[in-house]
């Protein structure tokens, strides 16, 4: 005996439509998406109340119909006619907008709704190839949207509420705002795209939304879900496509560029960063080129060639140097000083060069410092810690170990925490010395939360 289809009686009892009514929205629905033969009646809408499985392609318009009422997205899996969120479709570089669209918004509901499962997907090596080629060359399809019509009134509130979050992120870490942020972005953000636009709302719409989407996927990131990252930033790459910004496109390249290169794939990580440097051969954004090549300068380390990684970092340094930071996108403002020299210090770390690593971790602790930055801060320190052991020196690695330890505490990222790891690993040569033994106490209570 069938299952009454609760999920699709619940949903059906909030949008105070009729049997009728669904039946005559998914005709129109067909209708507009090519399917012709396809009319259900009332009697339909029943039989799949009753539990009775909707045939294909019925389910996917069903759940576009409740989702335009609704305002934001509504799965198949939300209203029981369908297997749960295929989240590797997330992974895809669809040269359709609408694809991109139901793509970008099914993310954020599955991250809101089924966080603990998104968060086990994995990091896929291979999926960045694709989006960055499509990004450099396609030529993008457009569909037409439904609703009430966006204003450059609604993009520049958006645009606004971005800076807020990013400062939250830089300040107190990824996992601090995220929850927030994902709440804002499909009650709020992701449903404008649905909607009707003039050419000119469209193109700062996209951009806005992508620049929410690289800051989710930044923040799930930090936070150490890398597969969620992944999703959230290839989505973003599309959207900054539709832009025709090519700048804020570069630096979504940057963030995947930088976290292939931190899960383990440098090479991957190398060609990401590059892909974006040619993304702005016709573009001056001097702050993205500059940390594109930090970046660079990072997968380079990763893989030991020293000489190609001092090479870039003094083309991010050479570059640096002429950033007019008045001129810069509000997405560019952590590109500075501390970040820069953060990144620097962490190459020159990977390929053993102590005393020019210990330089950029000053420098970049001088300057996190100043703004109250922990979480940078804290990674900073980690990297002179380093620097400290790699010279053989205990007590000054404990004493930055330390005061990394301190600023750990005081954010919410995955990556400060693991920056405490990466010192506690290298402390291991020097045994059971009473200075690694304070220290791992130290952080083991860091560790345990």
């Amino acid at each position: 005996m069938r299952e009454p289809n609760h999920l699709l009686a619940d949903a059906l009892a909030r949008s105070l439509m009729s049997q009728g009514e669904l039946a005559r929205r998914v005709h129109a629905r067909a209708l507009a998406t090519g399917h012709r033969h396809i009319n259900p009646d009332a009697t339909a809408v029943r039989r799949w109340l009753s539990g009775q499985e909707a045939r294909q392609p019925l389910p996917a318009l069903i759940a576009d119909v409740f989702s335009g009422h609704f305002g934001r997205r509504i799965t198949t899996y939300d209203l029981g006619l369908g297997a749960e969120p295929d989240l590797d479709r997330q992974l895809t570089y669809s040269p359709s907008w609408a694809s991109t669209v139901e793509s970008v918004t099914e993310l954020g509901r599955a991250d809101m709704d089924r966080r603990k499962f998104l968060a086990a997907s994995p990091f896929a090596a291979a999926a960045g190839i694709g989006p960055s080629r499509d990004w450099l060359l396609n030529t993008l399809d457009q569909a037409p949207q439904t609703g009430p019509r966006v204003r450059l009134e609604d993009v520049t509130s958006v645009r606004n509420m971005f800076a807020a979050f990013q400062d939250t992120d830089v300040m107190q870490g990824g996992g601090s705002g995220r929850l927030l942020l994902t709440e804002y972005m499909n009650e709020h953000v992701y449903p404008l795209l649905r909607r009707t636009y003039s050419e000119d709302v469209r193109r700062a719409l996209c951009a806005a939304v992508a620049e929410q989407t690289y800051l989710l996927g930044w923040m799930a990131f930090d936070d150490g879900e890398h597969g969620t990252a992944q999703r959230y930033l290839i989505q973003a790459l599309r959207l900054a496509e539709e832009s025709h910004d090519a700048a804020l496109g570069a630096h979504v390249l940057a963030g995947m560029a930088d976290q292939a290169t931190l899960t383990g794939n440098p090479t991957e990580g190398r060609r990401l960063a590059q892909s974006g440097r040619h993304g702005l051969a016709h573009v001056n954004s001097r702050a993205c080129l500059a940390d594109l090549w930090a970046l660079e300068a990072r997968a380079h380390a990763a893989m030991g060639d020293k000489t190609a990684t001092a090479r870039a970092v003094l083309e991010s340094e050479k570059t640096f140097s002429t950033v007019d930071h008045a001129t810069e996108p509000v997405w560019a403002k952590f590109i500075d000083a501390a970040y820069l020299h953060g990144e620097m210090a962490n190459a020159f770390r990977d390929i053993d060069q102590a005393d020019h690593a210990a330089e950029h971790a000053r420098q970049s602790i001088t300057h996190a410092r100043a703004q109250k930055r922990a979480r940078r801060g804290a990674m900073s320190q980690a990297a002179l810690a380093v620097s400290h052991l790699q010279r053989r020196d205990l007590e000054a690695a404990h004493s930055a170990g330390v005061r990394t330890l301190e600023l750990a505490q005081r954010v919410k990222s995955s990556r400060a925490v693991e920056a405490v790891e990466d010192v506690q690993r290298r402390m291991i040569p020097f045994g059971s010395h009473q200075l690694v033994a304070d220290f791992n106490e130290r952080a083991r209570v860091l560790l345990a939360a």
